[in-house]
């Protein structure tokens, strides 16, 4: 496992995050600590949960398995701001919400202190300096370490940059944006804003729920029964099958076949090699249901993808631009 720095930070984090969303719920507790072990193992140091997986057992999981290893050399990440309970203050990033999170959230991890708190949303009804400032206070408190941001707009991320440096508060070190080679609509705006401030990006869903896991093929006309996309199918998710059953999808997985066996790598390491050699990304977040998912996404660390493979897969999967970025792309460089 090889290791980078989250964005402008000293901060070193491994190369893949393991996500903990699954634990307490499609993998048992039991499962959900072996598999951190054997991350742990592999050399991961970094482990993103929030609040609301599972409401609360996520956490309380992670927190468990933390308590006999050496707090310092693992990165702990987690979120706040969706509903923890029925009351009209228990959701949101309001000061009151977020300092009632942060307390929940150190009791269940049992520590001290959150490497990287992240705000899991925006939220239109609270104002943005009171959550920045919230955030910066719990920095100068020593609760937390370092803050980021889950699913913002592009504007949205560059004014909390900038009035963060206006008032002198701790800003955002990383993003945790949807990306991978079917989601790329985040290099229009977001990956810019992190290049120019120096902003981390770990994206989640690197593998789309299993689309580029290699379970999915041309010609079929169904998701695999008791998959990621069967059940987001049934719930409505984003991932659903109704979603990615389209010819872009089905020649983008064409390609990363065609990649994966010129690697000698399974279609899963492809795709998230591809991913870590993009700008700004630290580290994908591997959200792994079992051992033999975790042992196969493992593979994708310790390498670097050939340029002319980075280059094809960039090409098959390029997403069509709408306005204004199709027409600002034709003025890119140049002012005539």
């Amino acid at each position: 496992m090889q290791y980078r720095y989250m964005g402008r930070t000293g901060l070193l984090v491994s190369e893949l995050c393991l996500g903990a969303m699954t634990f307490g719920r499609e993998t048992s507790e039991a499962d959900s600590y072996a598999i951190m072990e054997r991350f742990w193992e592999a050399g991961g140091n970094f482990i993103d949960t929030a609040d609301v997986y599972s409401q609360g057992i996520s956490e309380t999981i992670v927190g468990k398995w933390l308590k006999d290893k050496p707090r310092h050399d693992l990165v702990i990440a987690t979120k706040v701001r969706f509903p923890m309970g029925e009351g009209p203050n228990d959701a949101g990033l309001s000061r009151k919400h977020i300092l009632a999170g942060v307390e929940a959230s150190l009791k269940r991890l049992g520590t001290d202190y959150i490497d990287l708190y992240q705000v899991h949303m925006w939220d239109p009804g609270a104002p943005l300096e009171e959550t920045l400032a919230t955030l910066d206070s719990l920095v100068r408190s020593g609760k937390v370490r370092y803050i980021g941001a889950s699913n913002y707009a592009g504007y949205q991320l560059q004014k909390a940059v900038d009035l963060s440096l206006q008032h002198g508060w701790e800003a955002f070190s990383c993003l945790q944006p949807l990306y991978n080679l079917l989601d790329r609509s985040v290099e229009w705006e977001l990956i810019p804003v992190c290049e120019r401030e120096g902003i981390g990006v770990i994206p989640w869903s690197p593998l789309r729920g299993g689309w580029l896991s290699g379970r999915y093929r041309r010609g079929m006309s169904a998701p695999p029964p008791n998959s990621r996309v069967e059940d987001a199918t049934q719930r409505g998710w984003s991932e659903a099958w109704e979603v990615y059953d389209n010819e872009r999808t089905w020649t983008i997985l064409d390609a990363l076949f065609e990649a994966a066996q010129a690697l000698g790598k399974s279609p899963a390491q492809a795709a998230l090699r591809w991913l870590l050699e993009k700008p700004c990304v630290t580290a994908p977040i591997i959200g792994v249901r079992s051992m033999a998912h975790l042992e196969d996404n493992l593979g994708a660390a310790g390498w670097q993808m050939p340029a002319e493979i980075q280059e094809k897969l960039d090409k098959v999967s390029a997403m069509t631009l709408v306005y204004p970025y199709n027409f600002l792309s034709r003025f890119q460089g140049r002012r005539r």
